[in-house]
């Protein structure tokens, strides 16, 4: 019997899988392999709010596996490790993995083939999976080795032959493999996690495509800013997980619709990220370009952007939703994110590290590479543009429902009243003033 291991990574979905339709393909049997990875586990991206949903994902996994005859084999150690235990026990053929752009998961893939060379094991990685397109296949006629605008990068790839669709595998064959149980998310995590936070596997995350794809995704263009209409997909921690294929995604998204071709330009918008932080690995945590900003140590400001008490209800609203949902609309994430660093100068991975501690989709390559997109330091054409938070208030929430949903101390004010507390002789003991003045007060 030949036996092959598909090691799921970011990739939490047995539908439109590379990685275990080729190990299915090759062997006669597929241990479906998930590494608890104590490398994550005890790094600095890790987040009670995604081991949450982690937790989640799996449990969901292992159901779509036991469907279709399979189950989910689970190990807890270093990835290298446990990879290399589990080929030595089974006597692997093969192993299959996803590729992936972040330091970690190359080292992670590089110490795989390392530890596997000295078996007769084969290790295959497989692109597009984690992304629609491959980060390494798109790149400009210039000879660079990646697009660092966004326009351009978009021609190419939606006009790009992307791969072809999987189904899921009509049965699997595992072999009598023990695994280890899945523990809990306060085990593997300690710390709080949002009160309202959802959590779901691939299972979750079809019922919530089916329904976005039904009619919702048809006003997407002209209703996602919207902050009070909560007209966004919130599909970004199933993308995140790979619990959703964004390749299926994509082919399932009429783009001759407004609403759909929006909606496939965030989509290209995370590729564009990846085949970013693909190029510059550096990116997660150094400027992609470097500028000559005169950064703010402001310890009181950072806490106070941090609690949703800057005294601008916009800003404060949004984050204020982050610690409730670990969630936020991209609206939000914009002008909380210039808030922080164009309105108060501070450093954007003070931001983006507040951000991975909260966000359920929290992602290096979209989080840091976004960040430093508003920080200025990053890829924006116009890298001095400030978002203003009174005007992005009156423009995208005029009559101030989001931030009478999020900030219940100043529900009594109608309107658009509600933007400028200061004017309201607000008690300061319920509502701060604010914590510095722009332009529009």
């Amino acid at each position: 019997m030949s036996v092959t291991i598909a090691v799921f990574t970011r990739d939490l979905r047995v539908r439109d899988n590379p990685v275990l339709t080729a190990a299915h393909r090759e062997g006669s049997a597929v241990v479906p392999l998930f590494v608890l990875d104590e490398g994550i586990l005890s790094g600095r991206c890790m987040a009670a709010n995604r081991v949450r949903f982690l937790t989640a994902a799996l449990a969901e996994l292992d159901a779509e596996l036991r469907a279709v005859g399979g189950r989910l084999i689970l190990r807890r150690g270093h990835a290298a490790t446990e990879i290399d235990r589990m080929v030595a026990h089974v006597n692997a053929a093969s192993v299959h993995i996803a590729s992936d752009v972040s330091g970690y998961s190359r080292r992670r893939e590089s110490a795989v083939r390392e530890r596997l060379s000295q078996r007769n094991c084969a290790v295959h990685t497989h692109t597009a999976t984690i992304t629609i397109a491959d980060p390494a296949t798109l790149v400009p006629a210039t000879g660079r080795d990646h697009f660092a605008v966004f326009t351009p990068y978009f021609r190419r790839w939606v006009a790009a032959d992307h791969r072809r669709l999987l189904g899921r595998p009509r049965n699997l064959a595992v072999p009598a493999v023990a695994s280890s149980p899945l523990p809990t998310a306060g085990v593997l995590c300690a710390g709080p996690t949002s009160p309202r936070l959802r959590v779901g596997g691939e299972t979750t995350g079809r019922t919530l495509l089916r329904d976005w794809l039904s009619g919702p995704i048809q006003d997407y263009d002209r209703d996602s800013d919207a902050l009070a209409a909560d007209a966004t997909s919130r599909l970004s921690p199933y993308v995140h997980f790979g619990c959703l294929s964004p390749a299926e995604m994509l082919h399932r998204v009429d783009i001759s619709t407004e609403g759909g071709y929006a909606f496939a330009r965030q989509l290209a918008w995370r590729d564009f990220n990846h085949q970013l932080l693909a190029a510059r690995p550096a990116a997660a945590w150094s400027n992609y370009r470097d500028r000559p900003i005169r950064w703010r140590d402001d310890p009181q400001a950072v806490d106070a952007w941090r609690d949703g008490r800057t005294g601008y209800p916009i800003v404060d609203a949004g984050m204020r939703q982050l610690r409730a949902e670990g969630w936020m609309p991209g609206r939000s994430r914009l002008i909380t994110a210039s808030f922080l660093t164009k309105s108060l100068r501070v450093h954007w991975r003070i931001g983006a590290e507040h951000f991975l501690r909260w966000l359920v989709d929290g992602d290096v390559a979209n989080n840091q590479l976004n960040w430093q997109w508003v920080a200025g330091t990053g890829t924006d054409t116009r890298p001095n543009r400030t978002l203003n938070p009174l005007r992005q208030a009156d423009r995208y929430d005029p009559e101030g429902e989001y931030v009478r949903r999020w900030l219940p101390e100043l529900a009594h004010l109608p309107g658009p009243r509600v933007h400028r507390p200061w004017r309201e002789q607000v008690d300061p003991a319920d509502y701060p003033p604010p914590v510095l003045d722009v332009v529009g007060m």
